[in-house]
């Protein structure tokens, strides 16, 4: 009953959903491209297959997927792959990853509607799916399951808090998540709060984030980096969510250290980069862009007091060229964004209070040494200020950094394990 009234809301939201799109592309023009495929509509795309189905909905998705999506075309090499997304952010990094590989189709997932997605399944016929983390859409699962292709809810997460809220609907949460074949959970509390919702095919696997290798070109790109910066030290404000940024740049400006760093502000949401640069330019502070820098240029310099990270796809450029990242959206109550990619190129990490999208890894990396917590913005400059006026710390939590993304691998091995169950 509760999936027929969630069916007919769809009904009655769609046409704002499509209006939301059109809204959204006034800053990010991708919203408005590829919309037939949100409809179900995939005339065009090539469908021969046969296909393995991995979803990600967004950027952080797509790239946790990566070690997973690698790993299954070399073990399925008849194959093809398709990846689907929902955000154009998503849709670009998949692209960047593998738009020159023959073998993998990317297209948006539709809205979540049981004929569109039949519509979808009878299209492309995947032999199994593959959702990654959280998103999780009741028709889509359920209409998946009927039609009799095994579907994972891949590197699985669920915070205290979405546990709670998902409590709340009893039986249907525990319908819903039996109605995949099996949940792949990140840590032992992920898999213990699935549990006690009623799941009764959990296995933990690990996270998938830690098996991703930071790519040589993007460190190669992060020294030509700290070249054009000329000797000076640097703290990364990395994948910063609305309401960081004020928080940051005000508490920069109170630098407590011997001399003040460059600040690398690299927002998480391409559509903010002018409105945060914006900020950092009325907060008094002079600010160059990465898309008007020419690092690979003989003379490239940074003088400015602040480098605006504008530009997607170069994240492993800019922990490379970082002495020290605070991590987004920890400062407030969003949950923070992923800190294994930093602490796998040896940069040290400082998150906020606020980190129960990365609960586990936060703690992990705090008892390695790798990480600092802190309360506020203050308490992160001043954090940042300690390490970066102790050359031995910083060296010692460097290393700390590469211990911790090290012995936490495995997790695309055990999860191909898992779905080797019912792959041919």
């Amino acid at each position: 009953m509760l999936r027929w009234i969630y069916t007919l809301l769809w009904l009655v939201i769609l046409p704002v959903a499509l209006l939301r799109l059109v809204w959204r592309s006034r800053k990010e023009p991708g919203y408005v491209h590829h919309v037939g495929e949100r409809l179900g509509q995939y005339e065009g795309i090539p469908a021969a297959g046969p296909w393995l189905w991995v979803h990600a909905v967004s950027v952080g998705e797509t790239r946790a997927a990566q070690p997973l999506i690698d790993s299954l075309l070399a073990a399925y090499p008849g194959h093809r792959l398709l990846l689907t997304h929902m955000t154009p952010t998503g849709r670009q990094t998949g692209a960047q990853l593998y738009g020159d590989n023959p073998r993998v189709q990317q297209c948006y997932l539709p809205y979540d509607m049981p004929w569109l997605v039949r519509r979808f399944l009878s299209y492309f016929r995947p032999e199994a799916g593959m959702i990654m983390e959280t998103e999780v859409w009741p028709n889509l699962v359920h209409v998946t399951r009927r039609a009799g292709v095994p579907l994972f809810l891949v590197n699985a997460r669920l915070s205290p808090r979405s546990y709670r809220r998902t409590a709340r609907f009893g039986g249907a949460a525990a319908a819903l998540y039996n109605d995949f074949s099996m949940v792949l959970a990140q840590t032992a509390s992920d898999a213990e709060r699935y549990r006690a919702l009623g799941v009764r095919s959990v296995q933990i696997t690990g996270n998938l984030k830690f098996d991703m290798q930071p790519p040589d070109t993007g460190i190669a790109r992060g020294q030509a980096l700290r070249q054009a910066l000329g000797g000076r030290q640097v703290l990364a404000a990395a994948s910063t969510r609305e309401g960081d940024e004020p928080l940051i740049l005000e508490a920069f400006s109170r630098w407590p250290g011997k001399q003040r760093p460059l600040l690398l502000l690299i927002p998480r949401h391409p559509q903010r980069f002018d409105e945060v640069a914006g900020m950092a330019t009325r907060s008094g502070f002079s600010v160059q862009r990465r898309s008007a820098l020419h690092i690979d240029s003989a003379g490239a310099e940074v003088n400015a007091d602040v480098l605006l990270g504008d530009s997607m796809g170069e994240m492993a450029m800019y922990y490379a060229a970082s002495d020290i990242a605070y991590i987004g959206g920890s400062l407030i109550p969003l949950g923070g964004q992923n800190l294994i990619e930093a602490c796998a190129i040896g940069t040290p990490v400082l998150m906020g209070l606020h980190t129960f999208n990365f609960a586990q890894a936060t703690e992990d990396a705090i008892a390695a040494g790798a990480c600092l917590r802190v309360a506020n913005a203050d308490e992160l400059m001043a954090a940042a200020a300690g390490v970066l006026d102790d050359p031995s710390r910083l060296a010692e939590m460097r290393a700390n950094a590469l211990t911790f993304a090290g012995l936490h691998r495995g997790a695309t091995a055990r999860t191909l394990g898992m779905l080797a169950r019912v792959l041919r």
